[in-house]
């Protein structure tokens, strides 16, 4: 089980490097974690706490999104739903948001960005899956 976690997380890091990078140096690009500091925001409201640093909200998102990506691909990734788990999660990022009630420009603003916010957990998934064959 620890093999199938090592390699989620492998992925889930692959993941936030490719979009951080890509993200920071390209426009009309995904910006993922605009939706996922939305999100954590909104929890954040209904329990009556805020995060007022946007490098803290930055931080504490980007660790919930490897911790979380990393056991959705260490769950679904390591076996044979690899390739699908990646493409059912890019296109639950795209369709998720505003159902509910987040921004979805940030992910799903043009073509582009949709096709990108795919390929990155389709990648994801690949680099789980990648890992995994080698350390099992």
């Amino acid at each position: 089980m620890y093999k199938k976690i090592i390699a989620g997380l492998g992925g889930a890091l692959a993941l936030s490097l490719l979009h951080e990078t890509i993200r920071k140096n390209f426009d009309n690009v995904p910006e993922i974690n605009k939706v996922g500091e939305e999100a954590l925001n909104k929890v954040l409201d209904k329990a009556d706490m805020k995060i007022t640093s946007h490098d803290q909200l930055y931080a504490a998102t980007l660790a919930g999104d490897v911790i979380g990506n990393g056991m959705y691909y260490a769950t679904t990734a390591t076996s044979g739903f690899n390739i699908a788990s990646g493409l059912a999660m890019g296109l639950g990022a795209l369709a998720l948001p505003g159902k509910v009630g987040l921004d979805e420009n940030p992910v799903a603003e043009t073509t582009q960005k949709k096709v990108m916010t795919v390929a990155y957990y389709l990648f994801g998934a690949i680099v789980t899956k990648f890992i995994y064959d080698k350390i099992k």
